[in-house]
C-alpha cells in the first residue's frame, strides 16, 4: 500500500481520516496525498476582470496558508505527506486524483447522515464512495493507532462481486487482518434454503479459487442490519462491503446498500465499486 488519498476540509471528520491514514503510511511506508478542494465558482477561474482574478488568487492562497497549518501535526511527523489544491465544485473528482496518482485506498472522514438529509442532501463522501474506483475506507471517529484484527466482507455471492472480493482479499492481506465473507439471509422473497446457500457458496467459491470459502451466515429482517448487527456481534474492524455506484434517478428509487452502511455503521467502512 505505497499511496493514500485523503480528501480535506479542515473538519474534524478529516482529521479522523488524516490519523488513520498516519498510522497505516507508518506500517507500510505509503505516501499521503492529502486533498483540498477549494470551491470557487468557474466564473472566477475563467474570468478576465482583473478584481474577480485577484480575489480568486487570495481565496487560493488563504486555503494554501490554512491548508499548510492544518497539516502541521505531531502525528504525521515521519510521514511524507503531498498537499494537493484541486479547484472543483464536487468531490466526485477525487477518482481522477486518486488515479493521477496510483493510489490503493481513499480515506475519508464523515459523521454519517439520516433521514431527509441524506435523501435530498446526501453528503461528500456518499459521492466519492459512488464514483471512486479505488477503494474507500470511511471513517466515523478517531480510531488512533490503526491496527484492526478482523474484517468481514459481506455480498450476495452473485458474479458480479467477485472482482470486488479480490479486492477486499487484497485490503486485508495489507491490513494484516482475518477476513470474514457473510452472506445475509432476509425473509420473504430473498429467503433461501440452507441447501440453496450452501450451492451460492461453492459457486462463488469456484469463481474466486480452489478452496470453498468459510462463508458465514447471518440472518436479519434487511442486508444492511445484518452487516451491522453481525460486525458489532462479531467485534469487526472493519466492514468491507461491494457498491453499484448507482446515479440519479436510479440510486434514488433504488439505492445502495453499500453506501447505507457506510452512512449509518459507526465501525470503518470500506467500499469495493462494483
Amino acid at each position: 500500500m505505497k499511496n493514500i488519498i485523503v480528501p480535506v476540509d479542515f473538519s474534524i471528520q478529516s482529521e479522523n481520516a488524516l490519523k488513520t491514514a498516519a498510522s497505516l503510511a507508518k506500517k507500510h511506508n505509503s505516501v499521503i496525498y492529502a486533498m483540498h478542494m477549494l470551491e470557487i465558482n468557474e466564473a472566477y477561474i475563467t474570468s478576465i476582470e482583473g478584481f474577480q482574478a485577484e480575489q480568486t488568487v487570495f481565496l487560493m492562497k488563504l486555503a494554501e496558508k490554512r491548508f499548510s497549518e492544518f497539516l502541521e501535526k505531531p502525528y504525521l511527523k515521519d510521514v511524507t505527506v503531498k498537499p494537493i489544491i484541486k479547484h472543483f465544485k464536487v468531490f466526485s473528482e477525487v477518482n481522477e486524483v486518486a488515479e493521477a496518482n496510483n493510489a490503493d485506498l481513499v480515506i475519508m472522514g464523515s459523521h454519517g447522515v439520516d433521514g431527509l438529509m441524506e435523501v435530498f442532501v446526501g453528503s461528500n463522501t456518499e459521492k466519492v464512495v459512488r464514483n471512486s474506483e479505488v477503494p474507500v475506507l470511511v471513517i466515523k471517529h478517531d480510531t488512533g493507532v490503526f491496527t484492526p484484527k478482523k474484517m468481514v466482507f459481506a455480498c450476495d455471492l452473485k458474479k458480479e462481486n467477485i472482482h470486488a472480493y479480490q479486492r477486499a482479499k487484497y485490503i486485508a492481506t495489507q491490513f494484516s487482518v482475518d477476513l470474514h465473507v457473510l452472506y445475509v439471509n432476509t425473509p420473504a422473497d430473498d429467503f433461501l434454503s440452507t441447501e440453496a446457500i450452501n450451492d451460492k457458496i461453492i459457486k462463488f467459491s469456484k469463481a474466486v479459487g480452489p478452496e470453498l470459502l468459510d462463508v458465514k451466515v447471518y440472518n436479519d429482517y434487511n442486508v444492511e442490519k445484518g452487516v451491522i448487527s453481525y460486525a458489532e456481534v462479531e467485534n469487526i474492524d472493519i466492514i468491507g462491503i461491494p457498491t453499484h455506484g448507482r446515479k440519479g434517478l436510479s440510486h434514488f428509487f433504488i439505492g445502495s446498500i453499500g453506501e447505507d452502511i457506510a452512512n449509518h455503521s459507526t465501525i470503518p467502512v470500506v467500499t469495493f465499486k462494483i
